[in-house]
């Protein structure tokens, strides 16, 4: 077997691998998609005698290639790339799907395999913030490693996985009851939400409950305030169109809602709960606003 066609089989044994590390550290399959390609570009312009350890190799360059990305994206506030052509003086992918890149179905299923909520959080971290703690706490790889990758020594790489831990993740439910409490109502309001269930969603919000949304996420000639269960819960069936995205999160310290559709935040549900009912809904969706909000994961 001829030494690329050695790399290629060896490639492919690691792709799932990359795509898993990609994924997680932009939240985007058609950039994690391009940062394996760049990985494999990297590796057919090597020989197999300069690297010991192939699969640490490839993770390493899998992650510096998207921390460049990510620095990129940060800087200049771009949507992802689309995937980049790569005919002419590129070698080409081994085993390419390229039809996948763009695939929306095959992407809302691996944002739900990490988690709606993590892929929102992991996204208001900084490239280095979030590179520590995917590469620590997800891959278990090393602090030493890790600082080689975003340049800083042992004990910065640490403090950098420590802080993005604490932003990502929620209060703990089981040392927080009026959490508890909020997870189980909120959680039963999305539910009857996606059934259509008006007379669940009655039985869960205060006769004099109030809802407030943002102009930017209403229809034409809906009321941006609501005020009674009963015309409350029937706007909100109305409205329910992408409720299927929705995911509980810790959102200013309580239990909300965030409707992010493969991982990318647009809306926002925040809830006052008293005496085991709904008395108040918000819905956010000014990006400004959004972009103001303590979001975190909430822990079981």
């Amino acid at each position: 077997m001829q030494n690329s066609d050695w790399l290629a089989e060896r490639f492919e044994q690691n792709r799932g691998h990359l795509r898993a590390v990609a994924y997680r550290m932009m939240g985007s399959l058609s950039e994690a998609e391009d940062a394996v390609q760049e990985s494999w570009l990297r590796l057919s312009r090597v020989s197999e005698k300069e690297i010991d350890n192939l699969g640490g190799w490839l993770t390493t360059v899998v992650a510096r290639v998207c921390l460049d990305m990510l620095r990129s994206r940060k800087s200049r506030r771009e949507e992802p790339l689309e995937a980049p052509d790569s005919a002419g003086t590129a070698k080409p992918e081994p085993a390419a799907e390229r039809q996948h890149r763009s695939d929306p179905e095959r992407e809302a299923l691996l944002a739900d395999s990490v988690g709606l909520a993590m892929l929102v959080v992991l996204d208001r971290l900084t490239p280095a913030e979030r590179l520590a703690f995917v590469l620590h706490d997800m891959f278990d790889l090393d602090f030493e490693r890790i600082g080689a990758i975003v340049g800083r020594s042992t004990t910065a790489t640490r403090q950098l996985a420590s802080r993005a831990r604490r932003r990502v993740r929620g209060a703990d439910l089981s040392s927080n009851p009026h959490l508890g409490e909020q997870r189980r109502i909120v959680d039963s309001f999305l539910a009857a939400l996606r059934a259509g269930d008006f007379h669940a969603l009655v039985a869960l919000l205060d006769p004099e409950v109030e809802v407030h949304a943002d102009v930017s996420v209403l229809p034409a000639g809906v009321p941006g305030e609501l005020r009674g269960a009963e015309a409350c819960a029937r706007q909100a069936i109305a409205s329910a169109k992408g409720v299927r995205f929705a995911r509980l999160m810790l959102i200013n310290g309580a239990v909300g809602a965030a409707v992010a559709p493969r991982g990318r935040l647009f809306r926002v549900l925040q809830f006052r709960i008293a005496n085991g009912k709904i008395v108040r809904i918000e819905v956010v969706g000014d990006p400004a606003t959004l972009d103001a909000l303590d979001l975190g994961v909430l822990e079981d």
